[in-house]
């Protein structure tokens, strides 16, 4: 059985009510909190992830479906997803710093640099869009394929298909073989 409060929520979610953030912060956050947690041990990044929580939330708030799941349920999910999302991030992170003693980075010459290479925005330029989009999003925002999905409202198989069509279609600008 929905509560009457439960009921209210979705109803200013489903209308874009901003009350809604409000109403689910003081009836679910502590609750949210506790299975992020669980997830997450330092406090700090786990109100950020309870943020990063409620940001989503909103941004989804039209796509929840009371026949499908109960809003506990579905608010659960998104917490615990974000949580799962943020250890996944930081253990890539730490295995992707760089090791300035051991890089070689600096000590490239311009000679050892393929000039071809260096005007990749130009030659982006002449992809179509669907994968400047895609590409621009990952490699020069910075995007994880779900990340830019997300961002872009474009389903995840998407991003990836149009990720391999754009780096084919660059390759043979770069090597016409």
């Amino acid at each position: 059985m929905i509560s009457p409060i439960e009921k209210q929520i979705v109803n200013l979610l489903q209308n874009s009510d901003k009350k809604a953030i409000s109403l689910l912060y003081e009836n679910y956050a502590d609750s949210l909190f506790g299975v992020i947690k669980k997830v997450i041990i330092d406090d700090d990044t786990a109100h950020d992830v309870l943020q990063e929580t409620f940001v989503k939330i909103w941004r989804y708030a039209k796509k929840y479906d009371s026949s499908k799941a109960k809003l506990f349920t579905w608010l659960y999910r998104i917490a615990y997803n974000t949580a799962i999302d943020k250890v996944r991030s930081q253990k890539n992170k730490i295995k992707n710093e760089v090791q300035m003693e051991t890089s070689s980075v600096y000590k490239v010459t311009s000679n050892e640099l393929n000039q071809d290479v260096l005007d990749i925005k130009k030659h982006l330029s002449s992809l179509d869009e669907k994968y400047q989009i895609v590409i621009n999003a990952l490699f020069f925002e910075g995007m994880t394929q779900q990340e830019a999905s997300d961002e872009l409202d474009i389903p995840l198989g998407t991003i990836k298909s149009r990720l391999k069509i754009g780096l084919r279609e660059l390759k043979k600008i770069y090597d016409p073989q």
